[in-house]
């Protein structure tokens, strides 16, 4: 009886392991058209931008990926998630509700398993990070589209790794990087 409580005790704890979520990556959406301005599609240089991510992170063992409901965000991820022939999850933001939005997409990652893949905005992407690691939140610039931040929740109390690729983006201004 109590060798049957012991491996169950163990199973759990490993399902439990399995369950979480091992590392998360997390980007802003590559560079938008200029119209329409409600829900513009990537340019011509944020499809490049989004074709370089997926060549990058085709062997990096992606098994969720995670978008907002809008256009841009959704084909950023597009490339990756043809190449792993994975459906994104599309998590609807609310006017006026971007926390409550940053809840919900860190929530949808807790679900996950592996290593997820998270496309969000100048205004919530350093939420996101910051709810899975110690990183303190930082404001993306409008014309920055050049970070890559890897969060592993199973040790929030470090830093996300962030990394740059692709082209440069243009000079920040004093608040925002």
């Amino acid at each position: 009886m109590l060798k049957a409580l012991f491996l169950a005790l163990v199973l759990s704890q490993a399902l439990t392991a399995a369950a979480e979520p091992t590392q998360v990556i997390v980007v802003r959406h590559a560079e938008r058209a200029p119209e329409p301005k409600d829900d513009p599609a990537l340019s011509a240089e944020g499809v490049a931008r989004a074709e370089l991510l997926a060549e990058m992170l085709k062997a990096a063992n992606v098994g969720t990926i995670i978008t907002s409901h809008y256009r841009r965000t959704q084909e950023t991820a597009a490339p990756l998630a043809k190449k792993l022939g994975i459906t994104p999850t599309a998590i609807t933001i609310r006017r006026g509700e971007i926390p409550a939005h940053i809840n919900e997409v860190v929530a949808e990652v807790r679900k996950a398993s592996g290593v997820v893949f998270v496309v969000g905005h100048s205004n919530t992407v350093a939420g996101i990070v910051a709810a899975l690691s110690s990183s303190k939140p930082i404001k993306l610039c409008e014309t920055t589209f050049s970070n890559i931040f890897i969060a592993t929740p199973s040790t929030p109390q470090l830093p996300a790794v962030q990394i740059k690729f692709g082209k440069p983006d243009e000079g920040p201004t004093a608040d925002c990087q």
